[in-house]
């Protein structure tokens, strides 16, 4: 793992109990996990569980399994599997050994899902699921026992060995635990551990057409795996009981501890792969790596570094309590390992043309400048001049307001690396618009303060002849208002989130940009001087062709401005 990331560990009460679990002895090391189920991208959410789960193995000296939890096969491919993969390795961890799948583990589910029936404690169900609803009752009344819940120990076993055969249709019946359906708690009464569906399974093919629910799974996988600290988000807090009785219960020899921290939402953004998968189907963005989605392959296309992600994880902190993060907490970590880590260029993404009056070929010089000021490790390059060159639109004012620093008619601002220079005169079209600054330079002003004033604007520009055309995307937050997912209508009903995508998130422009990043890589990163962060695109930015650069993110934030 990267060691760019240098805030100092923040203790937590997950820590504190790995500690104590040290210094008694109840563990000699750490197992830990991380257990996507592969049906979309991972997202910011699942960011802050890997860093969590695989920060603390790396802190521990202690070990981290990567899991999928390949359970419900409708949804699941290949596919997301090695998204998953190639995410947790981009953020700079490893896990321990191969990828582990809960489908490895379908032969020794099915036999404890045996021993729980031969020891009376699971049966075979005949009640469809809107039957079942009706028996399972509400959070102030009691639920029902299943008619079916007395049915013997041979029967079920029949039963349960004929839904793995295949006799019976789809949905038609399950096998359930018998706990308790008076329980306060709804998670114990009697819940579904195994269902029929016939569906082509993306590791097991059609081996299986009874498949275990995730709560049964997930328990015996970490025992199976030896893992000391489950770790999982604050809404599985209440299927902690049902963990530890299937544990309880079944003759497997380890038991795992269940810990729950709180799971991190982010304003402007969506974290439920259903909703964004719903974003992906309707082409409100490119795909699941879009810049504007807050997945981990759309923040890596983006711009963003793993130490910006890492960082930001580390910040959110780990607790029990409500966990809404601001998007700009994200981008000012992001931001804050940029500035050390981006070498810096310049850039003009809406130019006006300047021509230099009195540049004279071969007199009038140029000089070399950093690629970062605190990096001479970095590097300098050349930053040619001539006679025409390109300013921001912006830095020009015909009429300017109190405190101008930046270029104006009879005004004279330094071009940056380069000589001071007047605005001389104003070439204007036929619609009055300025398109044109006929300016002069101050010959004796090439890395030294002109004599007898002073200049205090300073503009970045690029020489229209050594200029490199490029496609510059820049990105808006992907909605309009901070809760998406959370705006209720006049009738108390959820607004479809989709309703408030932001139109205008994404703006194409072309831009001008300095000759040394012609031939930068894919995920190249720089700092455009004055403008912001931006990264070459890791699939249109090509070799010999335009260049395409993502806007990361700006200098400062500015989305409250």
């Amino acid at each position: 793992m990267s060691t760019e990331n240098t805030a100092p560990v923040v203790s937590n009460f997950i820590r504190s109990i790995i500690d104590e679990d040290l210094a008694s002895g109840k563990h000699a090391t750490i197992v830990t996990r991380f257990p996507p189920e592969p049906n979309g991208y991972a997202h910011i959410g699942h960011a802050k569980a890997i860093c969590i789960n695989f920060g603390l193995a790396d802190d521990y000296q202690g070990k981290c399994n990567l899991r999928m939890d390949d359970t419900n096969p409708e949804k699941e491919s290949d596919e997301f599997v090695q998204a998953m993969k190639e995410n947790i390795a981009w953020l700079g961890y490893t896990w321990n050994g191969e990828v582990r799948f809960a489908s490895d583990y379908f032969d020794q589910l099915f036999d404890y899902a045996v021993e729980l029936i031969k020891g009376g404690k699971a049966f075979v169900d005949d009640l469809n699921a809107e039957e079942m609803r009706e028996y399972r009752g509400t959070l102030t009344e009691p639920g029902r026992d299943s008619p079916y819940r007395t049915r013997s120990i041979e029967e079920n076993l029949d039963l349960f060995q004929r839904m793995k055969a295949g006799e019976f249709p789809d949905g038609s019946k399950t096998l359930r635990l018998k706990i308790d359906m008076s329980s306060g708690n709804i998670n114990l009464r009697d819940p579904v551990i195994y269902r029929i569906r016939r569906v082509h399974h993306h590791r097991t093919g059609d081996k299986w057409c009874i498949y275990p629910m995730y709560d049964y799974t997930h328990c015996i996988s970490d025992a199976i795996e030896g893992i000391t600290h489950s770790l999982c988000s604050l809404e599985f807090e209440s299927h902690r009981p049902l963990y530890d009785w299937v544990l309880d219960n079944i003759s497997i020899g380890c038991h795992p501890r269940q810990y729950e921290f709180s799971r991190l939402e982010m304003l402007y953004a969506v974290t439920s792969k259903r909703k964004l998968q719903q974003l992906v189907n309707d082409a409100l963005v490119s795909g699941w790596d879009d810049p504007r989605m807050p997945t981990v392959a759309g923040m890596r296309r983006r711009g963003y570094s793993p130490a910006g992600i890492r960082l930001f994880a580390q910040r959110c902190g780990v607790s029990k309590s409500e966990n809404i993060i601001d998007m700009s907490v994200l981008e000012g970590a992001v931001r804050e390992m940029l500035e050390g880590e981006a070498p810096r260029v310049m850039a003009v993404i809406s130019p006006i043309k300047v021509t230099l009056t009195n540049y004279e070929e071969g007199v009038t010089g140029s000089r070399s400048a950093p690629y970062h000021p605190h990096h001479p490790e970095f590097g300098e390059r050349e930053v040619p001049l001539s006679r025409e060159i390109w300013i921001e639109e912006d830095d020009f004012a015909e009429v300017p307001p109190a405190g101008w620093q930046r270029l104006t008619q009879g005004g004279e601002v330094r071009l940056r690396y380069s000589y001071v220079i007047r605005c001389d005169e104003v070439i204007k079209d036929a619609s009055g618009k300025v398109v044109e600054l006929k300016c002069s330079i101050d010959h004796e002003t090439l890395g030294k303060n002109p004599v007898g004033r002073k200049v205090k604007g300073v503009v970045h520009w690029i020489s229209a002849e050594h200029a490199v055309e490029a496609e510059v995307r820049l990105y808006d937050r992907l909605f309009t208002v901070p809760r998406p997912d959370a705006v209720r209508g006049d009738d108390g009903e959820y607004v479809d989130f989709r309703q408030f995508v932001n139109g205008d998130s994404l703006t194409v422009t072309r831009a001008f940009v300095e000759p040394v990043v012609r031939d930068a890589a894919p995920e190249t990163r720089y700092q455009f001087e004055r403008i912001g962060y931006f990264v070459t695109d890791r699939h249109d930015h090509v070799a010999g062709a335009t260049p395409v650069f993502n806007r990361t993110v700006g200098l400062k934030d500015s989305w409250s401005k």
